[in-house]
């Protein structure tokens, strides 16, 4: 059984509040009654600030895979690895690395502009990729608060050791499940991406980054295509 499938398994049968969105309502906090686009908004908001702070997630593919997203500030940059692959933004370089005739070959390109954010640059790149990423899922949770027909069924759980709210969505479209921590973090991801099936979970995370997240893998062949002088 993939390691991903397990660890989503015991994610759903450790939720402890189950709520059905379309029908009825959530409470936040707070005690306040929430209807479904606000679950969404503050799952969005969330996530929306994390991509400027600094933290690592490591997560688990299936097959006993896994992919890793690292963001470091002062200065900001970013990476996505997994298997066969690796995106890293950083003030120097726009990087891609991937597995060509065995061998490990990086392009590095001309770095972001500089009010870019280097995190939206490495996940607009990854979902190229086939990837799943938190700005991904924010609009597939933003296009099912606005579908009438969905079914948004709520949940709060701890993944990775943090504090989680996940939805379950089920429309006539696009069926998924996510959860999002209280820090912002995509905690898991259970759907399709192009008609694939796609899962990932949490299960490592740290407020902290190893500088070489955003290295050139050992002894990979480099290919320059940066501008003179850039």
């Amino acid at each position: 059984m993939p390691a991903a499938s397990t660890t989503l398994r015991t994610l759903a049968a450790s939720a402890a509040v189950l709520l059905t969105v379309t029908g009825c309502q959530a409470l936040d906090d707070a005690g306040r009654a929430m209807g479904r686009a606000d679950i969404v908004n503050d799952l969005a908001a969330r996530m929306d600030r994390a991509l400027e702070s600094t933290y690592s997630a490591e997560y688990q593919l299936p097959g006993g895979q896994t992919a890793t997203i690292s963001q470091a500030q002062d200065p900001a940059r970013s990476s996505y690895a997994w298997p066969g692959g690796k995106l890293t933004v950083t003030d120097e370089a726009t990087t891609r690395c991937g597995v060509q005739d065995r061998r490990t070959v990086c392009t590095l390109e001309a770095p972001p502009a500089p009010n870019s954010k280097p995190s939206v640059v490495v996940f607009a790149a990854a979902e190229q990729e086939g990837l799943v990423t938190p700005p991904m899922v924010m609009g597939l949770l933003t296009t099912a608060a606005l579908d009438p027909g969905a079914v948004i069924t709520q949940s709060e759980t701890t993944v990775a050791g943090l504090h989680a709210t996940c939805v379950d969505i089920r429309q006539s479209a696009d069926s998924f499940s996510a959860c999002v921590t209280g820090e912002g973090t995509l905690g898991s991801f259970t759907g399709q991406l192009d008609g694939e099936p796609v899962e990932l979970a949490l299960s490592r995370y740290q407020e902290q980054v190893d500088g070489s997240a955003f290295e050139l893998p050992p002894g990979a062949d480099v290919v320059d295509r940066r501008p003179a002088g850039s």
